[in-house]
């Protein structure tokens, strides 16, 4: 296997601690995407009012990514290469709805600050799974020492 596959897809090391980042991620990711199709404001409506075309669609693809990924990184399968697409989501969101608050009346440096503090959680918890993955209690270390047998 080459490396960029290996690490991706390969065994992680870490402690079983890393679940609770996990948790974290994976749960608010695949709650988020449900919310995507359940709840016109948190989807269609939401990417409407951003300026996203075609706002159905996109809420629903984004949607489909948040609940398949987040769902992935909660079991810690597969999870540095499922946490890259969430990576995108996130800092997309950050692009579209967090730096358009500097240049609002109103609002600014300490109001984008306080509003994207969750956002801002969500990109660093990403970057660390990439960069340690899943963990001792993951699917990714179970699986990879059933491989080594």
């Amino acid at each position: 296997m080459n490396s960029l596959p290996r690490f991706f897809f390969g065994p992680t090391r870490g402690p079983g601690s890393i679940f609770l980042i996990r948790l974290a991620v994976g749960l608010i990711f695949f709650t988020q995407g449900i919310l995507k199709y359940t709840d016109p404001n948190m989807g269609v409506i939401r990417f409407a009012r951003i300026g996203f075309p075609y706002p159905y669609f996109t809420a629903h693809f984004v949607g489909t990514f948040e609940i398949v990924c987040g769902f992935l990184v909660l079991l810690g399968l597969w999870t540095r290469a499922a946490a890259v697409p969430l990576l995108i989501v996130i800092s997309t969101a950050i692009a579209t709805t967090k730096i358009p608050e500097l240049f609002r009346a109103n609002q600014g440096f300490w109001f984008m600050v306080s509003d994207a503090r969750a956002d801002f959680a969500m990109f660093c918890s990403l970057i660390f799974l990439i960069l340690l993955g899943g963990g001792a209690w993951s699917l990714d270390t179970r699986r990879s020492s059933r491989e080594g047998r």
